[in-house]
């Protein structure tokens, strides 16, 4: 009643017509004349308006969620869904794309040689990865100092078999021992020289075995003039390959084989009580070893001409006490020595040579009854001392801080070099150091493949055009014309 009054005061005040001084009962006659605004409309106005903000507001919100969650499943970033009850985090993952074909054989030489470089997160973190068609691997991170990788199932049990048959078939050979320079004790037939230099085993020698065979630092090893003899022996050949025959002709006499002292800096035998041969990966060989090497392709992300020219596959028996001691499978830069693989094409005048393995992809052919473990001895260890490092290159195995147990089918992957911040390779990683230990009970069989990359970019760049066949560059024509090997 009291609010009709005050609604009837109101109207007398704005409208235009004359005061009533009295209204019957009922409801309000209607107001003439303008309308004065009332206040509980207006607060009834705001009151939808904030609502409306509000549902805008909380709409925007949530899109933004949506989107960061979008990005960070879709970097990869993400850990693989785990039942295990030690690893709390089930955050999904993404499987690793694989470098598509078209980039690896189409794109430009500076995008070609750029090295991608798998990221570790931390320690017990799951990746997904696509190896091979209709099945994905898990990509555990074991260690971030050295950057490393554990993939269980990377073979079957059946081709684990395949491997070391095929390995037998090779045969199987003795670790060479370091011999001087000027030994003349041990010597290879020109027939055997060229078998060892054959790597497929097709009866002809290509330019790529010729300038990749001096990639092992346990290998057999030519003098300088005599790789250039042969090499030159290749380009004169309008075919571009030796026979038997035309190995002969050019290889004059017979070639001695030396030692890891010979040519490589600094290395010595690690190895006892083993065996070991290498087989080749490329083209013309076991499917399953093809298999094995795109496999790597698509594991490390790396362009494939860099996997197809690097070592071939070593496959190393360890017999019961057999042992490694503790080493790098690469070698720190060093002004007077050059690396293995490019030395030849580089026209490298260095006295040494070195080995330079930007990773290793180490795998477990059979499970070890007892002993046998691969060590790390200061893995992720931010306390040791660099002198200490000389006590562990004998039998350290006790002191490991990472070890892991063989596997048949598992494989290990590391970096063996640090990156240079630009995408390519940079300082020995010296938390890489590592071993086997002694096998106790049984043997044990493991595979090794080293990717070659030289730390020189340009360098690294002219060895794979040349053993491609692709142009050289201008400013390499001029090296090679002629005189390509002449300073060795």
């Amino acid at each position: 009643m009291v609010e009709y009054h005050e609604n009837l005061q109101s109207a007398q005040s704005c409208s235009d017509g004359p005061a009533l001084s009295y209204r019957p009962p009922g409801p309000p006659p209607p107001l003439l004349g303008r309308d004065c605004p009332r206040l509980q409309r207006s607060s009834v106005c705001s009151r939808a308006y904030f609502v409306v903000v509000m549902v805008f507001f909380h709409l925007y919100i949530i899109n933004i969620i949506a989107l960061l969650l979008y990005v960070h499943y879709n970097t990869g970033t993400g850990e693989a869904p785990s039942s295990e009850p030690s690893l709390p985090d089930r955050s999904p993952s993404v499987p690793i794309a694989p470098p598509a074909p078209s980039e690896l054989h189409t794109a430009s030489p500076a995008q070609s040689f750029h090295l991608t470089r798998l990221e570790g997160i931390r320690v017990g973190h799951k990746q997904t990865v696509s190896l091979i068609p209709d099945r994905t691997h898990k990509l555990r991170t074991l260690s971030l100092k050295p950057l490393l990788f554990e993939i269980q199932g990377f073979l079957s049990p059946e081709e684990c078999g395949v491997v070391m048959q095929l390995a037998q078939l090779k045969g199987l050979t003795g670790s060479p021992q370091p011999v001087p320079i000027d030994s003349q004790e041990e010597q290879l037939t020109q027939d055997e020289l060229f078998s060892l230099l054959d790597l497929n085993q097709d009866g002809l020698l290509q330019r790529e075995e010729i300038l990749g065979l001096s990639l092992s630092k346990d290998g057999s090893w030519l003098s300088s003039y005599n790789l250039r003899e042969i090499h030159m022996g290749l380009e004169r050949n309008p075919a571009g390959v030796l026979s038997l025959q035309e190995f002969r002709k050019v290889s004059g006499s017979v070639f001695r084989q030396g030692g890891p002292g010979q040519g490589l800096y600094g290395q010595n035998q690690i190895r006892q009580k083993s065996t070991q041969t290498r087989l080749y990966l490329g083209e013309g060989s076991h499917y399953l070893l093809k298999s094995i090497r795109n496999r790597v392709t698509r594991l490390t992300r790396l362009p494939s001409p860099l996997v197809d020219l690097s070592e071939p596959l070593e496959v190393v028996r360890y017999e019961q006490g057999g042992y490694s001691h503790a080493h790098h499978d690469s070698s720190p830069s060093h002004p007077d020595s050059c690396c293995a693989h490019t030395h030849l094409a580089a026209n490298s005048s260095a006295p040494n040579q070195r080995s330079c393995r930007y990773m290793t992809v180490l795998l477990f052919l059979n499970s070890v009854g007892e002993g046998g473990e691969s060590s790390f001895p200061v893995a992720d260890n931010r306390t040791y001392e660099e002198e200490a490092l000389g006590d562990l290159f004998q039998q350290y195995c006790v002191k490991g801080n990472l070890k892991i147990k063989p596997v048949a089918g598992t494989a290990l992957l590391w970096y063996n070099h640090l990156s240079d911040g630009n995408g390519w390779v940079g300082e020995l990683d010296e938390f890489s150091l590592h071993g086997d230990c002694a096998v106790t009970r049984g043997h044990k069989w493991v595979g090794n493949i080293w990717i070659n990359v030289d730390p020189d970019h340009l360098r690294q760049e002219r060895y794979q055009r040349l053993v491609s066949g692709q142009p050289l560059k201008s400013e390499d024509r001029g090296a090679q014309h002629g005189d390509l090997h002449e300073d060795l």
